[in-house]
C-alpha cells in the first residue's frame, strides 16, 4: 500500500486524512482513514513539523497494511541537513517507510528537490525523498494518475480534509 497524508486544522481539532492506494497509477483510492484529533500546536517558525506530526502519527497507527511509501504535502528535506516534516516522520516511524515529499512552491534552500511537470502545467512540483532516492520518488509522482499538475490521490486527501468539516461537523 501507499499513503498519501494530510492535516488541516481547526481552533476547536485537528482532522488527519490518510488516503491509501496499491499502485502509482491507481486512479482511486483503496480505503480512507480519519483522525480527529486536538487542536494543534501553535506555529513556530522553523518548526513546522511539530505542528503536524503527531496527527501524522495518530492517523498511520490506524494503517493495518505494510507501507510501501508515505507521501506528505510538504519538503522531506529544507535544505542540506535541514530535516522538514518528511525527514522527522521518517525518524519518527523508525525509518522503516520511505517518506516522499511533494511541495507546490520552491522553497529558497532545497537543492536536492526534483522538479516534476504534470499535465499541461508549466508549474513544477518539487519532490524530496528519504529512505529512497530522489529522482525515483520524482518518477512516481509523475507516475501517478491525473492529468492535472496535482495528481489525483493527493487532490483526493486534500479534499478529504478540508471536507470532512462540511460533511461531519465536529460534535
Amino acid at each position: 500500500m501507499i499513503a498519501c497524508l494530510d492535516v488541516d486544522y481547526r481552533t476547536e481539532l485537528t482532522v488527519a486524512v490518510c488516503v491509501l492506494f496499491r499502485a502509482w497509477t491507481d486512479s482511486a483510492e483503496a480505503s480512507h482513514l480519519v483522525d480527529r484529533g486536538p487542536p494543534a500546536e501553535p506555529y513556530e517558525p522553523g518548526q513546522f513539523y511539530r505542528r503536524e506530526l503527531p496527527h501524522l502519527l495518530r492517523v498511520l497507527a490506524q494503517v493495518q497494511e505494510p507501507l510501501q511509501a508515505i507521501i506528505v504535502d510538504g519538503y522531506v528535506w529544507l535544505g542540506e541537513e535541514r530535516p522538514g516534516l518528511g525527514a522527522h516522520l521518517y525518524e519518527a516511524l523508525c525509518r522503516a517507510v520511505p517518506v516522499i515529499g511533494v511541495a507546490k512552491t520552491a522553497f529558497h534552500s532545497t537543492g536536492s528537490a526534483v522538479p516534476v511537470l504534470r499535465g499541461q502545467s508549466l508549474r513544477p512540483l518539487f519532490v524530496t525523498a528519504i529512505g529512497m532516492e530522489t529522482q525515483a520518488a520524482a518518477d512516481h509522482v509523475r507516475r501517478m494518475h491525473g492529468n492535472s499538475r496535482i495528481p489525483t490521490m493527493l487532490s483526493r486527501v486534500d479534499r478529504l480534509c478540508r471536507g470532512y468539516f462540511t460533511v461531519q461537523p465536529p460534535t
